[in-house]
């Protein structure tokens, strides 16, 4: 690799002086715990998914595992969930006390499979707990018809889904309107709207809500908002055992700019996610992501399937030796330790080749035509 080539990497918040801005307007205002920021934030997230509810939090993970607690799930309790996904899918439901039930995947969409969730139905099961894999949306009118058959919740785990679409009914939604009970977000650097870190609940029901914003502060009954504004001394209480799930306004002042540049973004992505499906159209055995025509991704990542023939760690090598940075297909929670003595009833087949297999390839609203084309032509190279 010519050192004069400069590297590209697998991701990059698109993030600058407005959001520096509204940090430093944060700062300098002297409130930068949970506060007018966040509920700005809050309505702002709100509008542009089309909820009526949203409710930030510190994480995707800090929302998932509330949406779990809100709907009283527990021991005793399955949650049908994939096992491709990010461990923290699989870990909410163990800090609840309930089951975590893996089913296997879609291998074009690599999102949980309508089939597979019916398969492992039991009198046990609660909830079924679904990821828009890379933002990629998961076929969520089959799912919500499970669950309204046989009496189910419905949590949608849409890290990295914000601005993807999904037509229900003949009508076209965002994810997190939401479809099922509650919808939980991700501002990870590595998610399209970044906060640094943070999450978002999203819901129709205003007593799910509810217990998200008392949940998340302690079971404090007193937002401090509240408390703060007051013109008479108030005393607060708490009313259930809660958590330090709250986002900071420094947060969530960036996060309101993050906003602003959504639709600007995802229009970028999906010009980019073209411009692979187009370059790599042809090349043997490589097997590109599939968008069924009932959804519109976000693009939050690509990711390709691997011939067989082709090593992932090779492929992967030759890349990185050109200044191109990639990643593994997404991770399988049941092979990793921690999940060593769960038991599997169902076959995972489709989600572990994905794992052996699957390449994240570059994708960032600053990336170049030029930048593209490197990438294009390097994989290329690689699978020869």
């Amino acid at each position: 690799m010519s050192s004069a080539r400069l590297s590209i990497p697998i991701a990059k918040p698109w993030i600058g002086e407005p959001e520096a801005a509204a940090a430093s307007r944060v700062i300098l205002s002297g409130w930068v715990t949970q506060g007018p920021e966040v509920a700005a934030f809050e309505t702002e997230f709100a509008t542009a998914v089309g909820s009526p509810h949203a409710c930030a939090v510190s994480s995707c993970t800090t929302a998932l595992h509330l949406a779990l607690v809100a709907l009283d799930v527990g021991p005793g309790d399955e949650v049908i969930v994939p096992s491709h996904s990010y461990i923290a899918t699989a870990n909410v439901i163990r800090y609840v006390g309930a089951t975590p039930v893996f089913v296997d995947i879609e291998p074009g969409t690599f999102n949980i499979d309508p089939v597979r969730i019916r398969e492992a139905l039991t009198t046990k099961t609660r909830v079924i707990l679904c990821v828009h894999q890379v933002g990629m949306p998961c076929d969520l009118a089959a799912i919500i018809s499970i669950a309204e058959e046989h009496g189910l919740r419905v949590i949608e785990d849409a890290a990295c889904a914000v601005g993807s679409e999904v037509r229900l009914r003949d009508e076209w939604q965002h994810v997190g309107s939401p479809a099922g009970d509650v919808a939980c977000f991700s501002f990870h650097p590595r998610k399209v709207v970044t906060t640094g870190d943070g999450g978002m609940l999203t819901t129709a029901d205003p007593k799910l809500d509810a217990k998200f914003r008392l949940l998340r502060q302690h079971g404090m009954s007193v937002p401090d908002t509240v408390r703060h504004g007051a013109s008479q001394v108030i005393f607060e209480s708490y009313e259930t055992t809660g958590f330090n799930y709250r986002l900071t306004d420094i947060q969530a002042a960036v996060g309101r700019e993050q906003l602003k540049r959504l639709p600007e973004m995802i229009k970028r992505r999906r010009a980019l996610a073209a411009n692979y499906a187009e370059g790599l159209a042809g090349l043997p055995g490589l097997e590109l992501p599939v968008e069924p025509d009932w959804c519109r991704s976000n693009w939050q990542s690509y990711c390709v399937v691997l011939p067989e023939r082709c090593g992932q760690r090779e492929v992967m090598q030759r890349l990185l030796d050109e200044g191109i940075s990639t990643r593994r297909g997404i991770m399988c929670a049941h092979r990793e330790p921690a999940y060593a003595e769960h038991p599997l009833p169902h076959p995972l087949h489709a989600s572990v080749h994905a794992q052996e297999h699957g390449v994240l390839l570059p994708l960032y609203h600053e990336m170049g035509d030029g930048d593209q084309q490197r990438v294009v032509d390097a994989l290329r190279l690689a699978l020869d």
